[in-house]
């Protein structure tokens, strides 16, 4: 038995192998509604072979969207065309996983392939009413120079997000969901509150190390206390801001132990997108070292994400105990049946839609 076909359970819910899904925004969404699109999207990458399907980074509020296109889940509206997908998952034996997020000051944006601009609110009253919002974040320090400011967050405002969390928690359990993950990387709200570039606070949400981490505790907890006890809650972050004076990889082990402490199953281990300064090396696997370092160190399981392109590569990296998990992206877009041509590579015997059966990877 290879270890990348290997099951990986995670309190009472097993993943069939240790590929995951990682969460890709796809700006198919009007109002965070789940489209056709998210259904043969995710769905595919089930038929596929993947043990853990994630959906994109799903918006906590409408303002804690990345884009006006991106995924929501702030009311209960959402959850029936959630339900659809998550149903058509399990099916195929794959786990269903929902990324909760707020974007922070890097909200209110277009997709990329309409230039990746910041929407201005006056562009709300134009014909396609393509209009953004007011970005929120620890203080009033843009993304860019170029963006706007956002509004810092008051205590009440904390307390907004939080609870926003929370009620998305339970609305994601209801819609069939059996992970969660809380997105405290990329630069997205929490990670701003995590690194010292993005959080100038003089409050207990600024400052030490204890201060900082504060929001995502309060998440954490909020989270796991209305999410079903039996499945797992994972965290992602970003192990380093990859610019001087950032979060360090030193402040992720310490963090990765306390979430461990509050009920936090996996940490899935990233990095960057604080800062636009940031200077990051990037190559194949060049994440790896952080998810091994936080496994060894905090003593919790860890996923791998960034660069992981190839059977073999992700094969290595859990044999050699560098990770629990290894999360795709743009392989997986490449490739929505990259674990059934992995266990051929691999020699492994995998099962593959009944459907498909006259045509088994061979």
């Amino acid at each position: 038995m290879t270890h990348l076909f290997t099951p990986l359970k995670l309190r009472e819910v097993e993943l069939k192998n240790r590929i995951a899904v990682s969460p890709m925004c796809q700006y198919s969404s009007h109002d965070g509604f789940a489209s056709e699109w998210h259904l043969v999207h995710l769905g595919s990458r089930a038929v596929g072979g993947a043990g853990l399907v994630m959906s994109e980074a799903t918006g906590v509020s409408p303002e804690g969207r990345i884009s006006i296109d991106d995924l929501g889940i702030w009311k209960d509206e959402h959850i029936a065309g959630l339900q659809k997908v998550t149903r058509f998952i399990r099916e195929h034996n794959s786990v269903p996983g929902i990324q909760l997020a707020h974007a922070g000051r890097k909200a209110s944006r277009s997709a990329p392939w309409n230039g990746d601009k910041v929407l201005k609110i006056e562009d709300a009253c134009l014909p396609d009413r393509q209009g953004g919002w007011k970005m929120v974040a620890p203080g009033a320090i843009p993304f860019a120079e170029t963006d706007p400011p956002p509004v810092a967050l008051t205590m009440e405002g904390i307390e907004k997000v939080i609870h926003d969390f929370r009620d998305a928690a339970v609305r994601a359990d209801k819609a069939g969901f059996l992970v969660a993950e809380i997105h405290a990387a990329h630069g997205y709200l929490i990670h701003e509150f995590l690194s010292p570039l993005c959080n100038q606070r003089t409050d207990d949400y600024g400052g030490s190390f204890e201060n900082r981490i504060r929001l995502l505790i309060e998440v954490v907890e909020n989270v796991r206390a209305v999410w079903p006890e039996k499945n797992p809650v994972i965290v992602r972050i970003s192990c380093t801001d990859w610019a001087e004076g950032g979060w360090t990889l030193e402040e992720s082990v310490a963090l990765a132990g306390i979430l461990k402490e509050k009920g936090v199953d996996l940490i899935d281990c990233s990095s960057g997108g604080a800062v636009p300064w940031q200077k990051i090396a990037i190559g194949p696997g060049y994440q790896v070292p952080f998810a091994e370092e936080v496994r060894k160190r905090a003593g919790i399981l860890t996923g791998a994400v960034g660069l992981i392109t190839t059977a073999d590569q992700a094969e290595s990296i859990l044999a050699n105990g560098q990770a629990d998990l290894v999360s795709l992206a743009r392989e997986f877009l490449r490739d929505p049946y990259f674990p059934l041509h992995a266990a051929v590579q691999l020699g492994a015997d995998i099962d593959c839609p009944n459907q498909y059966l006259r045509a088994k990877w061979k």
